[in-house]
């Protein structure tokens, strides 16, 4: 499925999560990378990999939209941030995980908001998904833009992947930082604003 299509994907476009089929896939992985399955320590580990993927992936099952459903009436039309989310996800080139933080703010339209911890929520949904950096950052923007209609919107986020930290360039300190920014944010002095309060709320 092409990739400009993934910020409206709904949960309908998915299939099922399949329990069993994960049991069995990873069964043949270990017995693919010369393990035995049916040795001692690993008899149960399809079973909890299984459990992990569903939580790991869940967000292949929700709809973003759903998450941004409720909006407030707030007499503002001033810019919204919230700093530091933890993400976690898993690249889709390794299937080995990268974690870090986002940055995500809004300018919102006629006083329409959405409570704070529904910004955090909706970088979980995109997250939970086999990802890459840079379309993560891009869905959570265009989901703000295009389901709160907000005036401008702009989201950094600050990850460390571990198919660099555990293989390949081995590179442990290394993070990656991408950026999207959407409507009346592409101001060189809003962004900059934004890109100022991020900075120096860093911990």
């Amino acid at each position: 499925m092409p990739e400009s299509q993934d910020s409206t994907e709904t949960s309908e476009e998915y299939g099922r999560y399949d329990a069993d089929g994960v049991r069995e896939a990873v069964k043949l992985f270990l017995k693919s990378i010369g393990e035995d399955p049916n040795r001692t320590g690993l008899l149960e580990t399809p079973d909890r990999i299984a459990r992990a993927c569903k939580e790991l992936f869940a967000g292949l099952q929700q709809d973003p939209k759903d998450v941004l459903a409720k909006q407030f009436d707030v007499d503002t039309e001033e810019m919204v941030l919230v700093r530091d989310i933890e993400l976690y996800s898993v690249c889709e080139h390794h299937l080995l995980p990268f974690h870090g933080v986002a940055h995500v703010g809004y300018i919102p339209r006629r006083g329409k908001v959405v409570g704070l911890s529904k910004l955090a929520r909706l970088v979980e949904v995109y997250a939970r998904r086999p990802q890459v950096q840079e379309r993560l950052t891009q869905q959570i923007a265009d989901a703000l833009m295009d389901t709160i209609d907000a005036r401008g919107v702009i989201v950094v986020t600050e990850c460390e992947h571990l198919c660099m930290s555990m293989r390949g360039i081995k590179k442990s300190e290394a993070r990656t930082v991408t950026s999207a920014v959407r409507g009346v944010m592409r101001s060189p002095a809003t962004r900059s604003e934004a890109m100022s309060l991020i900075i120096n709320g860093r911990r």
